[in-house]
Protein backbone atom coordinates (compact mmCIF):
# COMPACT_ATOMS: atom_id res chain seq x y z
CA UNK A 1 0.00 0.00 0.00
CA UNK A 2 1.16 3.35 -0.82
CA UNK A 3 -0.75 5.09 2.03
CA UNK A 4 -2.43 4.51 5.27
CA UNK A 5 -5.52 4.51 4.78
CA UNK A 6 -7.45 7.84 6.23
CA UNK A 7 -9.39 7.43 9.24
CA UNK A 8 -13.03 8.20 7.19
CA UNK A 9 -16.34 5.91 7.32
CA UNK A 10 -16.34 6.06 3.42
CA UNK A 11 -14.27 6.45 0.24
CA UNK A 12 -15.32 6.79 -3.65
CA UNK A 13 -13.78 4.43 -6.02
CA UNK A 14 -11.05 7.02 -7.37
CA UNK A 15 -9.93 7.35 -3.95
CA UNK A 16 -9.81 3.83 -3.24
CA UNK A 17 -7.61 3.25 -6.05
CA UNK A 18 -4.97 6.12 -4.98
CA UNK A 19 -4.71 3.99 -1.57
CA UNK A 20 -4.50 0.63 -2.91
CA UNK A 21 -2.29 1.68 -5.91
CA UNK A 22 -4.36 0.03 -9.00
CA UNK A 23 -6.37 1.71 -11.61
CA UNK A 24 -10.26 2.00 -10.85
CA UNK A 25 -11.46 -1.26 -13.63
CA UNK A 26 -9.14 -3.28 -11.30
CA UNK A 27 -11.62 -2.54 -8.17
CA UNK A 28 -14.34 -3.21 -10.52
CA UNK A 29 -13.36 -6.68 -12.00
CA UNK A 30 -12.25 -7.58 -7.92
CA UNK A 31 -15.97 -6.80 -6.97
CA UNK A 32 -16.78 -9.54 -9.73
CA UNK A 33 -14.48 -12.00 -8.06
CA UNK A 34 -14.67 -11.38 -5.19
CA UNK A 35 -18.29 -11.66 -3.56
CA UNK A 36 -17.46 -10.37 0.21
CA UNK A 37 -16.71 -6.54 -1.92
CA UNK A 38 -19.81 -5.05 -2.53
CA UNK A 39 -19.85 -1.60 -1.79
CA UNK A 40 -22.98 0.43 -1.66
CA UNK A 41 -24.31 2.89 -4.40
CA UNK A 42 -24.98 6.86 -3.72
CA UNK A 43 -27.60 8.13 -4.22
CA UNK A 44 -25.71 9.41 -7.28
CA UNK A 45 -24.74 5.83 -8.23
CA UNK A 46 -21.07 6.02 -7.53
CA UNK A 47 -19.74 3.25 -5.67
CA UNK A 48 -19.08 3.93 -1.81
CA UNK A 49 -16.62 1.67 -0.44
CA UNK A 50 -16.67 1.39 3.58
CA UNK A 51 -13.56 0.99 5.75
CA UNK A 52 -13.12 -2.20 5.82
CA UNK A 53 -14.31 -2.91 1.99
CA UNK A 54 -10.70 -0.54 1.67
CA UNK A 55 -8.68 -2.80 4.02
CA UNK A 56 -9.76 -6.02 2.26
CA UNK A 57 -9.09 -4.67 -1.30
CA UNK A 58 -5.38 -4.10 0.72
CA UNK A 59 -5.16 -7.75 1.60
CA UNK A 60 -6.30 -8.78 -1.83
CA UNK A 61 -3.46 -6.81 -3.37
CA UNK A 62 -0.93 -8.23 -1.49
CA UNK A 63 -2.25 -11.60 -1.93
CA UNK A 64 -2.48 -11.18 -5.95
CA UNK A 65 0.96 -8.77 -6.02
CA UNK A 66 3.58 -9.68 -3.17
CA UNK A 67 2.52 -13.27 -2.61
CA UNK A 68 1.35 -14.42 -5.91
CA UNK A 69 -1.41 -15.94 -5.51
CA UNK A 70 -3.80 -16.31 -7.75
CA UNK A 71 -7.32 -14.86 -7.76
CA UNK A 72 -9.21 -18.49 -7.05
CA UNK A 73 -6.14 -18.81 -4.21
CA UNK A 74 -6.72 -15.47 -2.93
CA UNK A 75 -10.77 -16.09 -2.92
CA UNK A 76 -9.86 -19.21 -0.87
CA UNK A 77 -7.54 -17.31 1.76
CA UNK A 78 -10.85 -14.98 2.16
CA UNK A 79 -13.09 -17.62 2.56
CA UNK A 80 -10.81 -19.04 5.76
CA UNK A 81 -10.29 -16.05 7.42
CA UNK A 82 -11.17 -16.77 10.64
CA UNK A 83 -9.85 -19.49 12.73
CA UNK A 84 -6.95 -21.33 11.02
CA UNK A 85 -6.49 -18.81 8.33
CA UNK A 86 -2.89 -18.41 9.13
CA UNK A 87 -2.48 -22.27 8.93
CA UNK A 88 -3.92 -22.07 5.70
CA UNK A 89 -2.38 -18.82 4.39
CA UNK A 90 1.58 -20.86 5.79
CA UNK A 91 -0.11 -24.02 3.63
CA UNK A 92 -0.49 -22.52 0.85
CA UNK A 93 2.78 -20.39 0.66
CA UNK A 94 5.11 -23.67 1.35
CA UNK A 95 2.86 -24.86 -1.62
CA UNK A 96 4.22 -22.17 -3.86
CA UNK A 97 7.84 -23.04 -3.04
CA UNK A 98 7.17 -26.25 -6.12
CA UNK A 99 6.39 -23.31 -8.48
CA UNK A 100 9.10 -21.36 -7.37
CA UNK A 101 11.69 -23.63 -8.29
CA UNK A 102 9.78 -23.90 -11.79
CA UNK A 103 9.50 -20.52 -12.44
CA UNK A 104 13.42 -20.31 -11.72
CA UNK A 105 13.74 -23.41 -14.55
CA UNK A 106 12.05 -22.08 -17.05
CA UNK A 107 13.51 -18.81 -16.20
CA UNK A 108 17.34 -20.81 -16.98
CA UNK A 109 15.78 -23.05 -20.37
CA UNK A 110 14.43 -19.34 -21.47
CA UNK A 111 17.95 -17.97 -21.49
CA UNK A 112 19.80 -21.12 -22.87
CA UNK A 113 17.25 -20.36 -25.76
CA UNK A 114 18.39 -16.44 -26.41
CA UNK A 115 21.78 -17.77 -26.18
CA UNK A 116 21.11 -20.51 -28.73
CA UNK A 117 18.92 -17.90 -30.39
CA UNK A 118 22.02 -15.22 -30.66
CA UNK A 119 24.37 -18.77 -31.53
CA UNK A 120 22.58 -19.23 -34.75
CA UNK A 121 22.27 -15.32 -35.46
CA UNK A 122 26.15 -14.98 -35.74
CA UNK A 123 26.77 -17.77 -37.84
CA UNK A 124 23.93 -16.56 -40.29
CA UNK A 125 26.50 -13.72 -40.41
CA UNK A 126 29.39 -15.28 -40.99
CA UNK A 127 27.56 -17.81 -43.76
CA UNK A 128 26.82 -14.73 -45.82
CA UNK A 129 23.18 -13.99 -44.65
CA UNK A 130 21.48 -17.02 -44.69
CA UNK A 131 19.54 -16.22 -48.02
CA UNK A 132 20.48 -19.32 -50.61
CA UNK A 133 19.69 -18.06 -54.38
Amino acid sequence: MSQTIPDKAFFKIGEVARLVGVPPYVLRYWETEFDTLRPEKSRTNQRVYRRQDVEKLVHIKRLLYEEGFTIAGARKILRGRGAGAKAQEKGASEGRGVDEKMRRSLLRVRDDVKGILALLDANAVIDGGGEEE
